[in-house]
């Protein structure tokens, strides 16, 4: 038996491919479906079930359409209430395939329908597919269908993870969610481990008793994305296949009205020129996570891009969170520059430029855009914090619009998103790249030592 990896780097995600004399099984498949049936065809396997341990926040689901390709049964948890036709997963109940059987625990506390999948090969266990249940180093966050409802899942969540840490300690442990992954309680290690790896290693199963583990899980939670609550929607009603994007160029002086300009540039072709108002997103595997967030729901889109970027893969990427309405892209600002059109621009300083100008006491207006988190664990004295999801809704009070603003984070990145927000104030954002606010404070420690 087998079990490969296939990672979705940018929502911190891991979809499962197990493999044993000639079956196969997928677990929790994204909605871009073709390269996982790829893997299916290149091992030369027959695919039975295609697994959904839950109803997921963070992603529409490609189960559905792998299973409808592929001929495979699709199985998602008894409880689901998802409304097109798939094969129930009630708790202990095997599901037959071959000398593989496959074991569903119903582990709620991510979701109130979660089930974990527990292989058993020859009637021994292996691996457990754990979803947002037990993760490495973590468990799944229990707040993501509204703090109402937060404190129970985490009860059930405490249940749930020390059911799974009840199975023997060589059992591998493969879970959905992992670092990088708005969808875990706190920072997840390493995408795969053990049971008993986990059993002696990983905080949450610690706890003394579950009011401390409701306590510790709910505390100090960080926000997330806002695309979130359409995922479960969409994953209930059935998701529609993802379509293969086929970006046309189009027109830099005639634009759709109601598209939102995402500009995937490098950060400094876009610091030196950028159309007014678009949204700077330098290509990543987040490009899409951070519109998802920051844009209204399923907004039209239109890239900005130099030739040669992927464009079809950050649309890919658009699609997997819901997305669908890419309508093209604009390779470059020269034509709209060229035909007399304004275009934005902000000036750029490294961190050491910000740790000498505060190292010598000049009067700077510092915006920290970091999470909650991040700020609380440390930030500059003078800065001001607003995390850069929260920008849509204002800006800080008190900035003057006479005077340019440094605008920090931790690499850089989320400081260029924030400057679209501060342009569209009146504001004058002097953006700090590459590097973020640990590093200034690294340089001013020595400068002031």
């Amino acid at each position: 038996m087998k079990v490969t990896t296939i990672p979705t780097a940018g929502l911190g995600d891991a979809t499962y491919l197990l493999t044993h004399d000639g079956g196969a099984v997928v677990v929790d498949p994204q909605r871009d479906v073709e390269r996982f049936e790829q893997a299916v065809l290149d091992r030369g396997v027959r695919l039975t079930y295609v697994l959904e341990t839950h109803i997921h926040n963070d992603y529409v689901s490609g189960g559905r359409e792998l299973a409808r390709r592929t001929g495979a049964r699709l199985v998602l948890p008894a409880a689901s209430g998802a409304a097109f036709d798939h094969i129930p997963a009630f708790h202990n109940e095997d599901l037959p395939c071959g000398p593989v059987a496959i074991r569903p625990l119903h582990t709620p506390g991510h979701t109130p329908e979660h089930v974990s999948y527990v292989i058993l090969l020859e009637g021994e266990i292996v691996a457990v597919f754990s979803g947002g249940s037990l993760l490495v180093g973590s468990a799944g966050r229990s707040d993501l269908l509204g703090d109402d409802r937060a404190g129970q899942l985490a009860r059930l969540q405490y249940l749930s993870v020390h059911r799974l840490a009840e199975l023997p300690d060589e059992t591998g442990l493969y879970p959905t969610h992992g670092e990088g992954s708005f969808c875990t309680a706190s920072g997840a290690g390493r995408s795969t481990s053990t049971i008993g790896m986990e059993r002696r290693t990983n905080p949450v199963l610690a706890y003394p008793n579950a009011e401390a583990f409701v306590e510790g899980q709910l505390g100090g939670l960080q926000p997330f994305p806002a695309y979130y609550a359409r995922m479960g929607p969409i994953n209930l009603m059935g998701p529609e296949p993802l379509t293969s994007p086929e970006l046309g160029v189009l027109d830099p002086s005639d634009l759709p009205d109601d598209a939102a300009l995402v500009d995937i540039r490098p950060r400094a072709a876009y610091a030196a020129g950028h159309f007014p108002g678009s949204l700077g997103l330098e290509t990543s595997d987040q490009v899409a996570v951070w519109a998802g967030w920051l844009l209204p729901f399923d907004t039209p889109v239109v890239l900005v891009a130099d030739p040669g970027q992927d464009v079809e893969e950050v649309a890919r990427q658009f699609g997997r969170i819901g997305f669908d309405s890419v309508l093209g892209v604009v390779y470059g600002v020269s034509d709209r520059a060229r035909a007399g059109g304004a275009l934005a621009s902000f000036e750029t300083r490294t961190t050491g430029e910000l740790a000498e100008a505060m190292a010598a006491g000049e009067d700077l207006q510092v915006l920290d855009v970091r999470s909650p988190g991040e700020w609380e664990a440390g930030h500059l004295e003078g800065s001001v914090h607003r995390y850069v999801p929260d920008l849509r809704r204002g800006i800080p009070e008190g900035l003057d619009r006479s005077r340019p603003v440094w605008v920090t984070c931790g690499s850089g990145y989320r400081a260029f998103v924030a400057s679209t927000f501060l342009e569209a104030a009146g504001l004058r954002p002097v953006v700090v790249t590459p590097g973020g606010v640990p590093d200034v404070a690294e340089r001013l420690a020595r400068l002031t030592a």
